[in-house]
């Protein structure tokens, strides 16, 4: 059984379907905080992209160094918190690695899955 539709129905329920895709003026974006409760066990891969970098046991500057990164080392990030210190706001991040500790976000290359990391790494200038 062939069902005919007259051709002004096609173009209404066409229109129809366009409209119903197009974006809504009214929606809002919603920006998640830079470390979900809900997200998985780890943010991602950094890679190092300063010549080297203090590993420090709680996220402050003036904090207990546990070791040291080289450019092109690869970490897993566990965690990002912000942190004041004298006035200025910076983003630390928890890393698994050679060291399990604090370094400053700024100072990785955060990518989304480990061959991607790798692939950078590989990739940096020494």
């Amino acid at each position: 059984m062939r069902i005919k539709v007259s051709r002004s129905i096609g173009q209404v329920l066409i229109m129809l379907l366009i409209i119903s895709c197009q974006r809504n003026s009214n929606e809002i974006v919603v920006v998640p905080p830079p470390t979900h409760p809900l997200s998985r066990a780890i943010i991602g891969y950094g890679v190092v992209n300063v010549s080297y970098i203090l590993v420090v046991s709680e996220p402050e500057k003036s904090d207990v160094s546990i070791g040291y990164l080289r450019r092109g080392s690869i970490v897993q990030v566990l965690e990002r918190r912000s942190i004041n210190i004298n006035g200025r706001v910076e983003s630390w991040v928890l890393t698994e690695g050679l060291y399990r500790g604090w370094i400053r976000e700024s100072v990785l290359d955060i990518y989304d899955l480990k061959a991607q990391a790798e692939t950078a790494s590989e990739n940096m200038p020494p």
